[in-house]
């Protein structure tokens, strides 16, 4: 798939939403995504995740893994398109943890994937963790780059489409200066 042809798939599956949004951060922006609305779709999943497998085909990877939420799904059908495990990570009391009876064994070849990376905070706690249990990192993916190419990991970062969203302080806003709806969209409230 073309970076075009993915960015009309978020966009009619409603992933890419246009309006005046207050971010989870409390900045405001004319563009929120929930990558949730396309990975509920197991046909546009597969589609994303072979884009995904293609771009680290011959690296020999063993298993996936995201962090979760939002790379729970997509390291499941990630995985499925490279035919290794899938494994996700999760925060327990604040900490960014591997749990449920999961291991991972030394020198394992490991892809780190995750819906949307901003700051890529959830992925570094990942790779924090990851680095301790003597596994071959071999990179990270998402299926968005929203961090403006400001984001950087000590590996390889492949996204499928960088989105360039401006975001405003609440008191500096040209939305709300527009006197534009305001919406507060996301994960925490929804």
């Amino acid at each position: 798939m073309k970076k075009k042809e993915i960015r009309q798939l978020l966009e009619a599956t409603n992933v890419i939403q246009q309006g005046h949004f207050v971010l989870s951060s409390g900045r405001h922006a004319d563009i929120y995504m929930q990558c949730a609305k396309v990975l509920q779709h197991p046909n546009h999943a597969a589609k994303l995740a072979a884009e995904i497998a293609v771009k680290w085909q011959g690296q020999n990877i063993d298993l996936v893994i995201g962090p979760a939420l939002g790379g729970v799904v997509l390291s499941y059908v990630v995985a499925e398109q490279l035919g290794v495990r899938s494994l996700f990570s999760e925060r327990k009391n604040g900490e960014m943890k591997i749990r449920r009876g999961f291991e991972l064994n030394a020198g394992e070849k490991v892809l780190v994937v995750e819906d949307v990376v901003t700051t890529g905070g959830s992925v570094k706690e990942l790779l924090d963790l990851l680095e301790k249990m003597n596994v071959e990192i071999v990179g990270i993916s998402s299926i968005v780059d929203r961090s403006n190419g400001l984001v950087e990991f000590n590996y390889p970062f492949k996204a499928l489409l960088p989105i360039d969203i401006k975001s405003y302080k609440a008191n500096h806003c040209k939305l709300c200066q527009k006197e534009i709806p305001i919406t507060r969209p996301g994960s925490k409230e929804n």
